[in-house]
């Protein structure tokens, strides 16, 4: 990224606009290399003259939410990283026979989980203690328990590479397993999410529940970034590791729980290198264990 096109990147975002910035400040794990620049963005016009001008000159973004499911390699992240916030922060409520709720990509999920219950609205309780944007939820399609965010979804609407805002219906949508088929260069704007009527009481126990429920058998009280790889089919990716000896164990800052073998733990002033060798150790003993290959559920970016 020369001088030129970070001079027109202030001029477009402004004080919304970092550069060399250590992705550690932005990701639940607290580690990471830099970033060549970070961009808060805070209304779509300014959004779509930034995508515009990156485009034109071929300088890659990466959308995040709250840095809850990335990891960005000790060699740093060429390219320009983007959060939405500001009006993109937002939810709106309709008040009708179905109700429903507009949410911005940059909503913590948190927010989104604590409005609907004073509200008497169910549906999302099952996203209740897990952390994140509405945007990387519906991006990852978050769920808990059984239940998934693609079960909620109306509609989305994406703002395209080439700077148009397109609204998608939720059964045009491809959600998998813990993802959503989007092209490249895409990013998710808002969500409407289609839930209903209930006490506020009810709904409430059914959040604390889910807490629970985590906080018995998750590290919550550590960095991390969730699970860190996908379950295979019909087996659990914890139960593999566990298995294979993994659990507790530790290469430089970097631990596999000991509560959660899937989870692995900026216990002491980590590196992500600690942390990818965690990942390997696990790939390989659980392949040579098993013949089955652990694909990871965190987007490591970078250079290594």
């Amino acid at each position: 990224m020369d001088i030129d096109a970070k001079k027109r990147m202030k001029e477009i975002g402004g004080e919304a606009v970092l550069f060399d910035v250590p992705m550690g400040d932005y990701t639940t794990f607290r580690v990471g290399g830099n970033v060549e620049a970070l961009y808060r963005a805070g209304n779509l016009e300014e959004l779509r003259e930034m995508i515009a001008f990156l485009s034109d000159v071929g300088i890659p973004y990466l959308p995040m939410g709250a840095g809850s499911n990335l990891l960005v390699a000790d060699g740093g992240l060429d390219g320009v990283a983007i959060i939405l916030d500001g009006s993109f922060a937002s939810i709106e409520y309709t008040a009708a026979a179905a109700p429903s709720v507009v949410v911005g990509s940059g909503l913590q999920l948190s927010y989104l989980v604590s409005f609907c219950t004073d509200k008497g609205l169910g549906g999302v309780e099952f996203l209740a203690g897990i952390p994140g944007t509405v945007g990387g939820a519906v991006a990852m399609n978050a769920g808990s328990r059984g239940e998934e965010i693609q079960g909620v979804i109306g509609e989305i609407t994406v703002l395209t590479r080439e700077g148009i805002a397109e609204r998608r219906d939720g059964p045009t949508l491809s959600f998998r397993y813990r993802g959503l088929d989007l092209s490249d260069g895409e990013i998710i704007l808002n969500a409407t999410l289609d839930l209903r009527f209930d006490k506020p009481a009810s709904i409430r126990k059914r959040v604390t529940s889910h807490m629970k429920w985590r906080g018995e058998r998750f590290p919550l009280d550590m960095p991390c970034a969730g699970s860190v790889f996908r379950n295979p089919e019909g087996d659990s990716a914890g139960r593999l590791i566990d298995a294979v000896g993994l659990k507790g164990r530790s290469i430089g800052g970097a631990m596999i729980s000991p509560k959660h073998a899937n989870f692995i733990v900026n216990a002491k002033g980590a590196s992500v290198a600690d942390i990818l060798a965690l990942m390997d150790l696990a790939v390989c003993k659980v392949r040579e264990a098993f013949n089955i290959q652990l694909i990871p559920e965190i987007e490591v970016v970078g250079k290594r």
